[in-house]
């Protein structure tokens, strides 16, 4: 939890009275999950405002690698706990992107007679390889998840809105002296709620308004991916591969190969840090974050000089923003001096991996009182 935000975790579930109406600001992975969760539970009045289209921004262009042992602290039940539930929902939901896969470290650069070859598509300019996590990694394809999460938890009653989220509604201080949320503003109308969710990844930092002024200090880093297509999904065998720098491109690659045939890469190094006001002054609206051509450029002549078999021209480039907080936790919690306003946003990296938990937990707080499956205190 950043320091400039407080937000309550948990509470004593005795008395807790589940809120009837629940709006979610966010048809990302993470609202997406929410109303899954929600709605599995029997919830059927759950409505996703989305101003785009679901999984319009990282949910729909992220990597979707999952590693189970790669936590410390506080976020080790995160990794573990999601971790088990990526593999439940690609059961439940039929994911079929989703596959356990080993991950090598890799050294860029001229091969030497040490270089051990494990990936058979890694044929090009390597010093190292050497297996960095044999058993802890998985991947999914984020689209395929988010959009399946979405219709599942459509068809268990929930509604998707398409439109902006311009404020949320509240009372008049009650006896304890805290407002509650009645309405959230989509479009200039009203939609009842008494309780909201800003689930809105970098874009969350627009919330400061609506909840008295409170600071929401969540940075973009835009960066640039690129994906190459593969004719034979079979010829692309499953390696996840973490690449030291670069030091002739500027990169430090990260390259998922799906079982599709599709080999995602990040990494590509030049990431822009996106301040919250230029958030909030709508600089870089949702699915409008576009790719730097000199990156995909560099990321593209330094993946074809270690694999012959699948470099070349990339046949996807583009660009998503990652949420980040200054100490890098995510903002999971009730926020305290507005009865029935929550936020789950600021996940980083690990938004992918950790969709599932952060769901899961959200919906506990939400309809318990308090998140059961894993400690939000931190």
């Amino acid at each position: 939890m950043a320091a400039a935000v407080s937000m309550s975790s948990s509470s004593s579930s005795s008395g807790h009275a589940p809120p009837e109406k629940i709006v979610i600001a966010g048809a990302g992975l993470h609202g997406s999950a929410l109303a899954y969760y929600l709605t599995k539970r029997g919830h059927k009045d759950v409505t996703v405002v989305e101003q785009k289209e679901v999984a319009a921004a990282a949910s729909g262009k992220g990597g979707g690698f999952l590693a189970r042992d790669w936590g410390s602290g506080p976020t080790v039940q995160l990794h573990k706990k999601s971790f088990a539930l990526h593999a439940e929902l690609a059961e439940e939901l039929g994911i079929e992107s989703y596959r356990r896969i080993p991950v090598l470290s890799v050294e860029p650069g001229s091969r030497t007679a040490r270089t051990n070859d494990i990936c058979p598509w890694l044929d090009g300019d390597i010093r190292q390889c050497s297996v960095m996590d044999q058993d802890g990694g998985a991947q999914v394809a984020p689209l395929e998840l988010c959009t399946k999460l979405m219709a599942a938890a459509q068809a268990n009653g929930a509604k998707l809105v398409i439109g902006k989220v311009e404020g949320v509604e509240k009372s008049a201080a009650e006896e304890d002296g805290l407002e509650r949320v009645t309405g959230v503003v989509v479009d200039g109308a009203v939609l009842p709620a008494d309780a909201v969710a800003v689930t809105m990844g970098p874009w969350a930092s627009l919330a400061e308004d609506w909840f008295g002024g409170m600071p929401v200090p969540i940075t973009g880093i835009k960066s640039t991916s690129i994906v190459f297509k593969s004719a034979d999904p079979d010829a692309v065998e499953p390696f996840a591969l973490f690449c030291g720098e670069d030091d002739r491109f500027g990169t430090h690659l990260e390259v998922y190969p799906r079982n599709s045939g599709e080999v995602y890469l990040c990494g590509i190094g030049g990431s822009e840090y996106v301040e919250p006001e230029r958030l909030r002054a709508g600089e870089f609206p949702p699915g409008e974050v576009h790719p730097d051509p000199a990156r995909v450029q560099a990321a593209a002549a330094s993946f074809s000089t270690m694999s012959k078999r699948l470099g070349g021209e990339p046949d996807t480039t583009q660009a998503c923003m990652r949420p980040c907080p200054p100490d890098a936790m995510p903002l999971m919690g009730k926020i305290p001096h507005v009865k029935g306003a929550y936020m789950s946003a600021g996940h980083n990296c690990w938004g992918i991996l950790w969709a599932p938990v952060s769901g899961l937990a959200m919906s506990e707080l939400i309809l318990d009182g308090a998140a059961g499956c894993v400690d939000l205190s931190a």
